[in-house]
């Protein structure tokens, strides 16, 4: 039995503010977008990032528009110090994105952190101490005015350092950790002794960064705290007032979207989420959130399903089906009231008319998912009875975007015949539809393939047939048999992701291979699947088979 609250537990103080602003305001525009995937997420991982998966998602990042970009902790961390250092010296920062690095108050990391950001153009420095109760009094023994001359110390070393780098444009963040549990008074002290220190002015642009640490309060309260602080700052006009939300209490994007009304300018999050303990802000859900609402959100959501997959591969974490916008399972129904109203709701939608779908606050295209798995016409039927089939009857074990993809292929089958189908004609459609390569009437007929070194890693020489029988040769090379494929077939094929199966045990077990594939300008993924005894055949077939279903795309032509 739980213990009693009352006696172990105390709500958060509430902010003497009657004549709050921010519950009658609205939003009208996107706020500075601050991405901390590369530190405050990497950190939470169970296996921090490389460099290789570090210079990746930075990558994506800059794709989809980030301006401000949190590298690391290079005082702390040689990989860290070490990219910093090579995305500077080899000119690998846009000139349009600002890099941020991060360290505590203490004198040789600031020299470090200095050190390792030297040359940029322009750089956020983020400078940090805890300032709560808890933290003042049991981590460090420390008093108010102690910590304000803490501040105030390492600030000022900080301004000569940088001073001696005069090429470099040098922007201080400033965060009074723990705030969201701190006394209102005392961060405001802090803070303006940050902002006195550095002298903050129309040329010495400051961050104040405001976290919520540890979520401990419902949102109004944040949003409270960060009105409060935004009517007292001193030199207002000349700061950037961020927040940085974590998740503790499941609230982290209400936290953001109310700290915004409340005068924040600025938020600090992850992609889907990622962070420490429950995770930082989901940047995504918050940005399209702003979209639903009819405001840009100046980041490029539009292939949400590769960001996904780079995001999932780089820190080795699963985003769930039911995650708002990119979960698998977010946009389809199973309730025959929902898919009802649905259908109603796509037959009304006009094109360029203000999007009104039942049970769809978003436009799925607008996210370069499809509509194939929204509406099932059977409620009966069910991507989780078709994998069962499959796996019980024919060993396959499908990937869960593939349950989806041929949950709704399976749906037009049955609705077709109007009869339901049996695990036999289940598994004819499956051979049907994946395992193209192999019937006749696919464009992409295998009949042999040679494997060879080449520069590139691995090179291939495929010999395929088409629908009349005529054989041509084609070659190409990668990184690998995949890839090497990929490049044969000279389509602008892209591979985001592959599995292998095993059918049977036993030295004559065939194996399975699944890729699924996508294309420019063709709305969501495609699987492919591959079978045969040797597995780099199978991987061959699976990739000629995703060829196969793209080619059957008007799009893809």
């Amino acid at each position: 039995m739980l213990t009693d609250p009352s006696r172990k537990y105390h709500a958060a103080s509430q902010v003497d503010l009657s004549d709050r602003q921010w519950p009658s305001r609205t939003m009208k525009q996107a706020p500075i977008w601050l991405s901390t995937d590369l530190r405050d997420g990497n950190q939470a991982l169970f296996e921090p990032m490389n460099r290789e998966r570090k210079l990746r998602l930075f990558d994506t990042l800059v794709r989809i528009g980030f301006k401000e970009i949190e590298l690391g902790f290079p005082a702390a961390s040689s990989t860290d110090f070490a990219i910093v250092r090579t995305l500077i010296d080899t000119n690998q920062i846009p000139d349009d994105v600002t890099p941020m690095v991060m360290t505590q108050l203490r004198e040789d990391l600031i020299t470090d952190t200095v050190r390792s950001v030297a040359g940029a153009r322009r750089v956020i420095v983020h400078l940090y101490n805890a300032v709560a109760p808890v933290w003042r009094e049991v981590v460090f023994g420390m008093s108010v005015p102690q910590i304000t001359a803490m501040v105030e110390h390492h600030i000022a070393l900080f301004k000569r350092l940088t001073a001696a780098h005069p090429e470099t444009e040098w922007v201080l963040q400033y965060s009074p950790e723990t705030f969201c549990m701190a006394e209102l008074e005392v961060s405001l002290a802090v803070c303006n002794a940050a902002i006195r220190a550095w002298d903050a002015g129309p040329q010495r642009r400051m961050v104040i960064n405001l976290p919520t640490t540890v979520e401990v309060a419902t949102p109004n309260v944040f949003a409270d705290q960060v009105e409060w602080m935004d009517r007292r700052l001193e030199r207002r006009e000349h700061i950037t007032l961020s927040v940085h939300p974590h998740n503790d209490r499941g609230t982290g994007v209400a936290c953001a979207e109310q700290a915004i009304l409340a005068g924040a300018q600025r938020v600090e999050g992850c992609l889907f989420g990622n962070g420490e303990r429950s995770g930082n802000v989901d940047l995504v859900t918050l940005a399209l959130n702003l979209y639903t609402q009819g405001i840009a959100p100046d980041l490029d959501f539009s292939d949400i399903a590769a960001i996904a997959r780079v995001a999932e591969e780089c820190t080795a974490l699963p985003i769930h089906p039911r995650h708002p916008y990119v979960g698998d399972l977010v946009f389809t129904a199973f309730s025959g009231s929902h898919q009802d109203a649905i259908a109603k709701g796509f037959a009304a939608q006009k094109p360029d008319a203000t999007w009104r779908v039942p049970y769809l606050p978003i436009d799925p295209k607008d996210l370069g998912r499809t509509y194939d798995s929204i509406v099932r016409v059977n409620s009966q039927s069910g991507k989780g009875g078709i994998a069962f089939l499959l796996q019980r009857d024919n060993g396959i074990s499908m990937p869960r975007r593939m349950q989806v993809e041929f949950s709704s292929i399976v749906q037009a089958q049955a609705d077709a015949s109007e009869t339901e189908l049996a695990s036999e004609q289940i598994w004819e459609l499956f051979e049907r539809t994946y395992l193209a390569p192999t019937r006749e009437q696919s464009p992409f007929i295998y009949r042999s393939h040679r494997l060879f070194e080449h520069a590139d890693g691995q090179g291939i020489a495929l010999e395929l047939a088409d629908a009349d029988g005529a054989l041509k040769a084609l070659s190409g090379s990668g990184n690998g048999p995949i890839a090497a494929t990929v490049a044969a077939l000279g389509m602008p094929l892209r591979i985001d992701s592959y599995e292998e199966r095993s059918l049977g045990a036993g030295s004559d077990a065939a194996a399975v291979a699944i890729v699924e594939a996508a294309m420019p300008n063709v709305p969501g993924s495609r699987f492919g699947v591959g079978r045969h005894a040797n597995i780099t055949t199978a991987s061959i077939l699976a990739v000629l088979s995703a060829a196969a279903r793209f080619s059957e795309t008007p799009a893809a032509r």
